[in-house]
């Protein structure tokens, strides 16, 4: 009896050829298209750990349906045609996700952003809607192709080798998918010509194995849709902050990043113009640089009214008879767009020695770019900006700091090998003997101070001292000294009235009598509700989801 799965004519080892290599470049288009999940989430969910655990297990959820599927409708239709049929409607329905995914993303965003585990719970239903049709049915491929090898009695005797052979090829086309979507597609055409790219590449190859001129109708369809998308295309998302107009927007390696002119009015009165770096899902604002400095040089204009950043400059002054000249070098871990750094050098002078460390090099250039950062240039010749793993360049350099800064804390989560013992040790080891190591720990504005007592609690395992000072934001700033300085407290008052810099002065008064909850003070470990992390058990992740939790449950009162 002739073979009916194959076109007429066709020589066996020819379409076995042609089989293996569909089902390489089948795993090469699974993985692509994995790949561009995450990078389509972070504009609204961000990129944390558990927004990646929705990206893998629902990926693993649908080839696990696929594989099921496939081999039953396999087994009632092994047919060739109806293979590369899969193929072509998974190419289409990847061409149609940029199209849908920016209103189902705003949807769910914008239903459970202030719900229990939101970002997890949305994210989780917009890759549902989104990737289970594509995915799906590319994981059809694998068992599919199997079926079609053992079409005859005598195969049944070489079923594992084929079966070894089609998941040993599909996983080599999924190790190339990953590599090159996330390393050259993404960074060089974007997340959306990307999925267009993946979608042409389907169906062309589709239509390859159909052998049907009408098949082209398919890729005329998908050229069409990317060029409508290209001809509608605006902003991804619009600034979400008050007052807020959307001047740049970026995709990066590891960010999306967008930079926001705002208008705003101070506690202090002042009305003026400033702008905002925002990243991924927008829950925090990453830098802001006020215009008004452009016009007056005054390191006054660079404070942001008792923001985060306007904290690391008096860190040093805990020690007794503390003066600016004795604070010559920063390390600032989380650079951002430089807030940070370039109060440094307005306060202590161009000569001041900073190293910044900013894992996105796209966030540097923007922070030259739109916040006036000036390192490297002849108005900071000591200022360096490194684009790499903080904890990594940490272990390398061999200089020692009088400020050890650390803003690497992407809100609502925080990478777990910055907040352990072991990395305060090394934060420790890399201080000048008077300095001092400066977080920036998140909170929530209810006040729930768990995440700032965990951070401590771990820090004071490690320093002979700690110290918090409350921002004029819901942020804490927690401070630990590499030696012990007595009374912390008021060597910090002592050096306040001696210093006639105005803006450490404001900034060391806003510390003592306008913290939102409380004064600067000393964190003993009689307060420690926490285990100090450790590099083997840091549960940062489940210990922010209680606070999404009890923060959720007091809006839902």
């Amino acid at each position: 009896m002739a073979d009916k799965t194959f076109p007429i004519g066709a020589r066996r080892a020819g379409n076995d050829r042609l089989l293996l290599a569909v089902v390489f470049l089948a795993g090469i288009g699974t993985l692509g298209i994995e790949m561009v999940m995450p990078r389509m989430l972070a504009p609204f969910f961000g990129t944390s750990q558990p927004i990646w655990a929705v990206v893998i297990g629902m990926t693993l959820v649908y080839l696990a349906v696929g594989y099921r599927l496939g081999g039953v409708l396999a087994d009632r239709r092994p047919d060739w045609r109806l293979l590369f049929q899969l193929i072509g409607w998974a190419g289409l329905s990847c061409a149609i996700i940029p199209f849908i995914a920016r209103p189902i993303l705003s949807v769910a965003q914008g239903a459970l952003r202030n719900v229990a585990a939101g970002g997890f719970l949305a994210a989780l239903i917009g890759v549902i809607l989104l990737f289970a049709v594509p995915v799906t049915l590319m994981a059809m491929v694998g068992p599919f192709a199997i079926r079609l090898q053992l079409r005859q009695a005598e195969d049944v005797e070489r079923a594992g080798r084929t079966a070894g052979t089609i998941s040993a090829l599909s996983t080599i086309g999924s190790i190339i998918g990953t590599f090159l979507t996330v390393l050259v597609l993404i960074p060089t055409i974007g997340v959306a010509s990307t999925l267009f790219l993946f979608a042409g590449f389907l169906v062309v190859l589709s239509l390859i194995g159909l052998r049907d001129p009408r098949g082209l109708l398919l890729v005329a369809t998908v050229a069409l849709l990317a060029a409508a998308y290209q001809l509608n295309t605006g902003t991804i998302k619009a600034a979400d902050c008050r007052n807020c107009r959307l001047i740049a927007e970026y995709e990066s390696d590891y960010n999306y990043i967008q930079v926001a002119e705002q208008e705003v009015t101070y506690a202090s009165g002042t009305v003026d113009r400033r702008r905002v770096l925002i990243l991924n899902e927008g829950l925090a604002l990453h830098s802001i640089y006020r215009l008004k400095y452009r016009e007056t040089g005054d390191p006054l204009d660079l404070l942001t009214d008792g923001g985060p950043w306007d904290y690391f400059t008096v860190a040093p002054y805990l020690y007794p008879n503390t003066n600016p000249d004795d604070i010559r070098s920063l390390a600032l871990l989380g650079a951002a767009a430089g807030s940070i750094a370039q109060q440094f050098l307005a306060i202590y002078g161009p000569d001041t020695v900073i190293d910044a460390v900013e894992i996105d090099r796209k966030i540097s250039e923007v922070g030259r770019r739109y916040f006036d950062m000036a390192d490297g240039t002849a108005q900071a010749p000591y200022f360096t900006t490194y684009n790499d793993d903080a904890r990594y360049w940490l272990a390398q350099t061999d200089r020692q700091y009088d400020v050890i800064g650390m803003d690497a804390y992407h809100q609502p989560y925080i990478p777990f090998h910055l907040t352990t013992v072991e990395f305060f040790q090394e934060v420790k080891a890399k201080l000048t003997p008077r300095g001092v190591a400066v977080v920036n720990a998140g909170r929530p504005a209810s006040g729930d101070d768990r995440l700032v007592n965990a951070l401590a609690s771990t820090m004071a395992a490690v320093f002979p001292q700690v110290y918090i000072i409350d921002t004029r934001f819901s942020n804490a700033i927690v401070i630990g000294v590499n030696q012990p300085v007595g009374d912390g407290v008021v060597n910090f008052i002592e050096n306040a009235a001696r210093i006639d810099i105005p803006a450490l002065q404001l900034v060391m008064y806003w510390s003592l009598y306008e913290g939102r909850f409380g004064p600067l003070r000393e964190f003993t470990p009689a307060m420690a509700q926490f285990q100090p992390f450790t590099d083997d058990h840091a549960p940062v992740e489940q210990l922010i989801d209680g606070l999404i939790f009890s923060e959720a449950g007091k809006i839902v009162q």
